[in-house]
């Protein structure tokens, strides 16, 4: 597929699938007239990458995670920093749960508000 179809198809812009491919996390193949071409696994590979960029972890870790993520071989200083990169969501997930139970008693407080006319009072 092209990448325009690429972009489509994954909701990520063509610019960053051309940095995807600079930071060599996304390979293409040419086409005679200089097209970029993927594979069709190449839609599943910009998801994964998508998701590891969102859980904040680098194009550089990334980068050195894909081979393991590909072949199902890991080196132990890879198998390390996927521990560390875990933890690290798993803290994200923690701190998001404690943000939103903050919020439903806000929310539960403005509902209560609304409902008696009674002004919110601060925790």
């Amino acid at each position: 597929m092209r990448i325009g179809e690429l972009a489509t198809k994954t909701g990520v812009s063509v610019r960053a699938l051309r940095y995807y491919e600079e930071q060599g996390l996304l390979a293409s193949e040419r086409s005679a007239s200089g097209q970029r071409h993927y594979p069709d696994q190449a839609a599943d590979r910009v998801r994964l990458i998508q998701q590891l960029y969102a859980a904040g972890i680098s194009s550089a870790a990334i980068l050195e995670m894909l081979p393991c993520v590909v072949t199902g071989v890991a080196s132990p200083q890879v198998l390390s920093k996927l521990r560390g990169h875990r933890s690290s969501v798993v803290k994200q997930i923690e701190d998001l749960q404690d943000t939103l139970r903050q919020l439903d008693s806000v929310l539960a407080g403005a509902v209560k508000s609304h409902e008696s006319g009674v002004p919110c009072t601060s925790p």
